[in-house]
């Protein structure tokens, strides 16, 4: 793109790849771990219908987490069949769902029980003036077990943010559901979601769900039966065990915070907000303070998804190629968030990128600019980092060097030479 070389940075700082502790508790035997939680249980019915909500999150394990569950619930004299509980999500079509979960390995070959999508609701009843929808093929089952993960929301935080009771409402209230809660806004969801959840599991057959915690690495470490009886009071136990393990990055500042990709499979709104302390209305109350966001493309596993681009300031041309506009559109007015469909500033090259985000900084002088490059906010463990950025703690013991400094280093078509 001509006429940005005015922007162009003549010294920029040395950088190193770094690492930084996190919480590596993993599930070792996942199987034996969810016979356990089973036994913990009402046994399934002998010859019930029973459906295994499955939602669109990339969730460590997840085909494996749904195979254990198919395969408990046949031990038991049940027939499973999965349904896809995520909202609006896959461009809210039968399709468009079924391929998401594909994408992650939830097919009927692979898990042992059918995949069966589609988008009808039924009109459960009212709550406080609220009108309830749920999946129509899962209303019809004897009993519905949720499968999914707990973790803290990037759009709402609460005592109850992002799992089983979201899973419940919006999930398996497909698109129509989804919409209708989404309209109440996101401040109303710590009150709606919890409130709607308990309202459902006293009129639907949902006897228990089965909860995922994941580690500060991203992987699987934690599988729990949540009985209907206290539900909504062990996710809460849940939402904090989550808080404690996931992953965040370290430090009071960052000038630019270049992100390699965003997706769906990565976090609900491309980029976990919890990470990169921003949201669509500004910056987030947390340390470190990032000045500027560049992103790189999107995740193979996202579809083209692209919610939360809107989030960065600098992207590349490449990652708004790859966005499927229906599909993002889909979410984000579903979500009453447009904000995320916005498109940065575009340019071609990382080069570009890097240095229109500093020429766009406040207050910071290139070649001493806080520069951290992460491959997506879910893997934090190592990264790069400037030395201005990563001096201060590597002196403190909280990152350890995994390599000597260098330039940062673009090839002939001004792209970041990979390492």
């Amino acid at each position: 793109m001509t006429g940005l070389e005015v922007f162009t940075q003549d010294s920029l700082p040395l950088w190193r790849p770094v690492r930084q502790d996190l919480n590596r508790t993993v599930v070792t035997d996942l199987r034996a771990d969810v016979a356990r939680e089973f036994s913990q249980v009402d046994a399934c019915p002998p010859g019930a219908r029973v459906a295994i909500g499955v939602g669109s999150r990339g969730i460590d394990r997840l085909a494996e987490v749904v195979q254990a569950v198919v395969a408990e619930v046949r031990r038991r004299g049940a027939e499973p069949f999965v349904v896809p509980a995520m909202g609006s999500h896959g461009g809210a079509t039968c399709e468009g769902q079924q391929s998401v979960l594909a994408e992650y390995g939830v097919t009927e070959a692979e898990v042992g029980a059918p995949v069966r999508s589609s988008m009808e609701t039924v009109l459960v009843g009212t709550m406080d003036g609220i009108p309830i929808y749920f999946d129509r093929l899962a209303s019809q089952a004897d009993w519905i077990i949720p499968v999914n993960r707990v973790k803290p929301h990037t759009d709402f935080h609460g005592p109850i943010e992002s799992g089983l009771c979201k899973m419940i409402t919006i999930g398996f209230g497909k698109q129509l559901g989804a919409d209708t809660y989404h309209q109440r806004g996101f401040g109303r969801f710590p009150e709606i979601v919890p409130d709607a959840a308990e309202w459902l599991l006293a009129r639907l057959p949902i006897p228990f769900g089965i909860a995922l915690v994941e580690n500060g690495e991203g992987k699987l470490a934690h599988i729990e039966a949540v009985p209907r009886q206290g539900w909504v009071e062990h996710e809460r136990r849940l939402l904090q065990e989550a808080r404690r393990r996931m992953a965040r990055l370290l430090g009071d500042r960052i000038d630019v915070l270049i992100i390699d990709q965003i997706g769906k499979d990565v976090s609900g709104i491309g980029a976990d907000t919890n990470v990169i302390n921003r949201y669509y209305t500004g910056p987030l109350p947390e340390t470190p303070a990032i000045q500027r966001i560049v992103v790189r493309s999107l995740t193979l596993s996202t579809a083209g998804n692209a919610s939360g681009l809107g989030l960065a300031d600098v992207a590349l041309a490449r990652a708004v190629r790859q966005m499927d506009p229906l599909k993002t559109y889909m979410n984000c007015i579903t979500a009453k968030t447009p904000e995320g469909a916005r498109i940065p500033i575009t340019v071609e090259t990382d080069r570009q990128a890097l240095d229109v985000a500093l020429a766009s900084c406040i207050g910071t002088v290139a070649e001493e600019a806080a520069v951290v490059r992460i491959r997506d906010t879910k893997h934090l463990e190592t990264f790069w980092a400037s030395e201005p950025f990563a001096e201060p703690l590597l002196a403190l013991g909280q990152l350890q060097a995994m390599g000597a400094a260098q330039p940062i280093a673009f090839d002939a078509a001004g792209m970041l030479v990979e390492p």
